[in-house]
């Protein structure tokens, strides 16, 4: 039996959604920042229609890469992860927003919760670990959440902590923090998992060191992204 193609239904090309996702979730714009550039090269959508495309199809293009990611990252031993949690507010409520970051400072998983204790910690390490295995040596900050949590699992003796150790999960919460600017605010836990996941996902594929590598290496990654971002959900 043939699968069904999801964008069979729409009158909108893929090449289309795909950019206008990709503009929305990649740069820190609102939906009327998409709108209007997308307008001025003639294509002409409401920013409501962006908000239902990233809705609708950046999961599915955010589960393509993270799947690529995946089979990659338990192809063989994890070294070094850095786990850091940060403040989110959602309708003007602190909540918890866990992520998981590995040496080379790509987010391996995101996870939203009320509160900070063990039983949310213990949640967001089992949910890391059953995806991406195991690493050797877990760098966290002083809170004491994570200790209590990694007793239950057995990784006591794995976990790392000390002054600027954590450096590398700290800076990677800033493309976060750009984007949550441009969105102002959130007003559900599941809209914010949901767009984490995503963010994520999409800020790994494109992510590249510009002051690490050479110009035509830089070029050449990033035209190899782009290439590999227009394949996605073609069949």
């Amino acid at each position: 039996m043939t699968k069904c193609s999801p964008f069979s239904y729409f009158k909108t090309s893929l090449e289309i959604i795909r950019l206008a996702v990709m503009l929305y979730v990649r740069f820190p714009l609102s939906l009327r920042n998409v709108e209007d550039l997308l307008h001025e090269r003639g294509i002409d959508v409401s920013h409501e229609t962006v908000r239902f495309w990233w809705n609708r199809f950046g999961p599915m293009f955010a589960y393509e890469i993270r799947k690529k990611r995946v089979e990659r990252l338990r192809s063989w031993p994890q070294w070094q992860w850095h786990l850091d949690e940060v403040f989110v507010k959602i309708n003007g409520e602190l909540h918890y927003l866990w992520r998981a970051v590995d040496h080379e400072g790509e987010v391996l998983e995101s996870y939203v919760t009320k509160r900070g204790d063990r039983k949310a910690a213990l949640k967001f390490l089992k949910k890391a670990m059953k995806c991406h295995g195991r690493a050797e040596v877990l760098v966290t900050d002083k809170l004491r959440s994570y200790g209590a949590a990694m007793k239950v699992i057995g990784n006591a003796a794995k976990q790392d902590m000390g002054r600027w150790k954590n450096n590398r999960a700290e800076n990677s919460h800033l493309p976060f923090r750009r984007r949550e600017r441009a969105m102002i605010r959130f007003r559900r836990m599941r809209t914010l998992q949901k767009f984490v996941a995503v963010h994520a996902s999409i800020h790994n594929h494109f992510n590249q060191d510009r002051s690490l590598s050479q110009r035509d290496h830089f070029k050449a990654n990033r035209t190899a992204a782009l290439t590999e971002w227009r394949g996605l959900c073609v069949a």
